[in-house]
């Protein structure tokens, strides 16, 4: 398993040598909390997830980089960085936007898998200017703990790896439950009451008494931490269930237009994420409100049924026309929008209607997202989304655009 270390905060770094040397933060949709802290700034006792405003001046003075979320650098970062990792493998799935597992079916060649890490790592540096952490086990649990160990215990070059019964036992003992890959913060209280410490605890419990209290989540965490692999790509790459795409305004919102606006923009969103797992939408949630905050709080959420389940984006933007009127109230000045598909079908596997035509047109699509793909997001888009300042995301704080805007590449003066 490889993941990249603090990964926001470091692809800050890499187009901008000034700031190379210094404790970098970065902050969530509209600059609101602190979603990612580099190394230097975790050493200053910075803690992520921290509203801004609550801690401006403790960064003002110790000279931390603010930097608000720059998505269009950071999803091109790591395609770059996924396409070198992916070399090194024959078999390569991406799990987030800086963490990916990877598949040695037919590598049996490799007689150290600890320096064959480090050839990863030096690859990936290389060609994106990233440091990573890579973790090798015989089960993904396992390797997710390796990993984990390569980049936060001491002791460890960048690489760890789990292949004994003394490695296994090293690693687990000094991880807490928590940082075991499934086990959340309530789960792991609830496991503490039987007594249990850390992740080779865990891995000492009978995985039917596991099963029996906890369910059967837990009991395969314990097999695969004892090496008997129960979890596999199918499952952790299983499609969405629901889609969503919602966002909290830059600026409350009065204007009918504007709101229409931005549910049609996320909309697009939606449609383009269903694309991108062949799933077809037939059935929409579009829904606003005010700040909860507010005096007369004010929510309002429309659901809207397709005939025939569709990908098509402009039909999918179409919907929000239909309910705008009942979701738009005068008066109200909303705080949040957002657009969810709540029953998905699968585009391979449709069944057809016989009394409605399908409104589908998968080769408009494609062109479509081969332009925003190459062009960068955005580049075109329906007109009924065009974004304004009024909606659009605040990002006070927002490093340029450059590898994905003309205008913001960088520039060398000789």
């Amino acid at each position: 398993m490889i993941d990249a270390v603090s990964f926001y905060a470091r692809v800050e770094k890499v187009f901008d040598p000034t700031i190379r040397n210094r404790p970098v933060v970065v902050l969530t949709n509209n600059d609101g909390c602190i979603c990612a802290v580099c190394p230097m700034a975790r050493d200053l006792g910075i803690p992520k997830f921290i509203p801004y405003f609550k801690i401006k001046s403790f960064l003002a003075k110790h000279n931390v980089v603010v930097r608000s979320s720059n998505y269009e650098l950071y999803a091109d970062l790591s395609e770059r960085m996924m396409n070198v990792i992916a070399r090194y493998s024959d078999r390569h799935y991406v799990y987030s936007i800086d963490e990916s597992f990877l598949h040695f079916r037919n590598f049996t060649c490799i007689d150290d898998w600890h320096k064959y890490g480090h050839v990863i790592r030096k690859a990936v540096w290389r060609e994106t200017r990233l440091p990573v952490g890579v973790g090798f086990g015989s089960t993904l649990t396992l390797a997710k703990a390796a990993n984990h160990a390569s980049k936060k215990l001491s002791g460890f070059d960048g690489v760890a790896v789990i292949n004994d019964e003394n490695s296994r036992k090293e690693i687990l003992s000094r991880m807490s439950l928590t940082d075991v890959w499934g086990i959340g913060s309530k789960l792991g209280k609830r496991l503490s009451i039987l007594g249990l410490k850390n992740g080779w605890d865990l891995a000492n419990q009978s995985p039917k008494s596991m099963r029996g209290q906890f369910g059967v989540v837990v009991e395969r965490i314990v097999n695969e931490l004892n090496g008997v692999p129960c979890l596999n790509w199918d499952e952790i790459g299983q499609d969405k269930k629901e889609i969503f795409s919602t966002r909290s305004f830059g600026q409350r919102v009065i204007n009918e237009h504007a709101l229409k606006a931005a549910l049609s923009s996320h909309a697009s969103i939606v449609a383009k994420k269903a694309r991108r797992q062949r799933s077809l939408i037939k059935r929409l949630v579009v829904f606003a409100s005010s700040s909860p905050h507010d005096n007369s709080y004010y929510k309002k959420s429309v659901i809207y049924e397709f005939p025939v389940a569709t990908d098509n984006t402009l039909k999918i933007v179409a919907a929000i026309s239909f309910v705008i009127d009942n979701i738009y109230m005068a008066g109200v000045m909303f705080y949040r929008c957002g657009v969810g598909a709540v029953e998905l079908e699968s585009s391979q596997f449709q069944q057809q209607d016989m009394l409605n035509v399908t409104v589908n047109n998968p080769q408009l699509m494609k062109c479509y997202d081969n332009v925003n793909h190459r062009y960068g997001s955005g580049a075109i888009e329906v007109a009924v989304a065009d974004k304004n300042d009024k909606w659009a995301m605040r990002r006070n704080f927002l490093s340029p655009s450059y590898t994905s805007k003309w205008s913001e590449i960088p520039k060398i003066i000789c």
